[in-house]
């Protein structure tokens, strides 16, 4: 029988998740490059990690991290080459939540993170991350700098702490919800590779909001939150359209979970 295929730890989750050609009237077909393909490619080409260095951040075998970094280069070569339209989705791997002694390499504020509150959530609390500023919901997720927390059990916040990110962006800040042990987060705009991270990570999102973050949590603990679940965000552009009733929806998991 052949061995079960390890899932490969990511620490960045890719924030944009389509490349197309500028002439794209041939409609080829994508070629598409998983996401522990992508970590090869950023930790070995944009970090400058060696072999050795990108296997154990990703906690597989060196042979492991060739082969996948090989097939990574030869699809972004033909992606480029020949003009196919370009996609990152899917593989077998598990976003970052800081319990790796040996992540990035130079300490990783999502272990420090990991640390204090992953002992610290009890049976039966639900924990709720907000997009924080101010007190109110911060409306661009790849540019959080603090996320408000809230312990929930028995339908009263228990307990809420504001978490600064320490500069994380975009494809770590899945991570950093991750180390948190968030069940859920509330918040403005977010783009597609935030919320496919999220969704690996096994955490619910519900976007579109605005207003007072406390307030937020209150509507969403009495299920009467108005969000948008087709929300979208871009560094230009947002869409929030008509709201929904909080409870209906939610995202997978990732079968490495």
């Amino acid at each position: 029988m052949p061995r079960p295929v390890k899932c490969r730890k990511v620490c960045h989750f890719p924030n944009v998740l389509e490349f197309l050609p500028a002439d794209d009237t041939e409609k080829k077909a994508p070629i598409v490059l998983t996401v522990d393909e992508y970590e090869t490619i950023r930790l070995l080409d944009k970090k400058g990690y060696s072999q050795e260095q990108c296997a154990v951040s990703m906690q597989i075998a060196r042979t492991t991290v060739q082969r996948i970094y090989e097939i990574a280069r030869k699809k972004i070569a033909d992606a480029l080459i020949d003009g196919h339209p370009l996609r990152i989705e899917g593989g077998d791997f598990r976003i970052c939540d800081g319990q790796s002694s040996n992540c990035s390499f130079g300490g990783c504020y999502k272990q420090e993170i990991y640390k204090k509150y992953a002992a610290e959530k009890g049976e039966g609390i639900m924990r709720i991350a907000v997009t924080y500023e101010n007190g109110q919901i911060f409306q661009h997720f790849g540019h959080t700098e603090t996320f408000k927390i809230y312990d929930v059990e028995e339908g009263k916040v228990v307990h809420s702490e504001v978490v600064d990110t320490n500069g994380s962006g975009h494809g770590a800040l899945a991570g950093v919800l991750n180390a948190l042990n968030a069940d859920v987060l509330i918040c403005g705009g977010i783009g597609g590779g935030a919320q496919t991270a999220l969704a690996a990570a096994g955490i619910k999102l519900f976007g579109g909001v605005s207003g007072d973050a406390d307030k937020a949590v209150e509507a969403f603990i009495n299920k009467t939150l108005d969000y948008n679940p087709d929300v979208k965000c871009s560094h230009h552009e947002h869409s929030h359209g008509e709201g929904h009733t909080c409870g209906e929806h939610g995202c997978g998991s990732h079968s490495c979970h």
